[in-house]
């Protein structure tokens, strides 16, 4: 099976939407409020539908690895939202190697992506 770019496409949205859901469960929790707590839970819903369609249509061994991005995400927003999350130089660290690591992932699903063309 090969990976479409809409399976891609569907997995960087899932992992924008489980971010998302993350974030409004730290802020419901942080302020006791169900609203947010709510729509996490329906943005984190909505970041499943997505993975389970970029699945059906794409490898997972090639698409698992993209859901990484949340933490990249989470890592960046999470100071901007809240007082009390800091960056320090591991966990940016920890970001640059997952990004390095979704690079060469990526590298490596282009030259199969060529291969696939040259074949006809």
């Amino acid at each position: 099976m090969t990976t479409s770019r809409r399976a891609i496409v569907f997995i960087l949205f899932c992992t924008l939407f489980t971010s998302l859901g993350q974030l409004l469960w730290k802020l419901g929790i942080a302020e006791i409020e169900y609203v947010p707590l709510f729509l996490g839970f329906v943005s984190y819903g909505m970041g499943v539908v997505l993975m389970v369609a970029a699945f059906r249509e794409g490898e997972v061994s090639v698409l698992y690895p993209l859901i990484a991005l949340s933490y990249v995400f989470v890592s960046i927003l999470s100071p901007l939202l809240f007082a009390d999350e800091h960056m320090n130089l591991f966990k940016w660290s920890g970001v640059g190697i997952i990004l390095v690591s979704l690079g060469i992932l990526g590298k490596s699903l282009g030259k199969s992506l060529s291969k696939v063309r040259a074949d006809g």
